[in-house]
């Protein structure tokens, strides 16, 4: 199962390198990249202010002493609610956008976005709850 979805993942990133053909400039792609991540913020936001499908609930997070699991896992998201079809449909497709231009600067600059998620992968595995993002 986990070749397949190397497999697709790769797949993915060279279909960018086919399908883009305009916007090839680093600047093009970095200014992509930020437009494409507010449309996701704006596609959240959204969800809030006109369909309602989740709500914000924003509070001080109070942060244990001993970071453990059990504790760390009690900490709020501050979201209420479960987006609707519509609206995941959408978040969906904005992330798909953001893909898109991830993988098109990852082309630009010869980086493999597989194994850049690997190597993110062995860090988190490596530190642990000692990442503290």
């Amino acid at each position: 199962m986990t070749k397949m979805k190397d497999c697709a993942l790769d797949s993915f990133q060279y279909a960018v390198s086919e399908l883009l053909l305009r916007n090839k400039s680093i600047l093009d792609e970095m200014t992509k990249l930020e437009s494409s991540n507010a449309r996701i913020n704006r596609t959240l936001s959204k969800a809030v202010t006109h369909c309602g499908c989740i709500s914000i609930n924003a509070c001080k997070q109070n942060y244990p002493d001993d970071m453990e699991s059990d504790k760390i896992a009690g900490l709020s998201t501050h979201l209420n609610g479960k987006l609707c079809p519509t609206c995941r449909d959408f978040l969906e497709r904005e992330i798909g956008h953001h893909l898109f231009y991830l993988a098109s600067l990852c082309n630009n600059l010869d980086l493999n976005l597989y194994d850049i998620i690997l190597k993110e992968m062995e860090r988190l595995n490596l530190l642990g709850k000692f990442n503290l993002r």
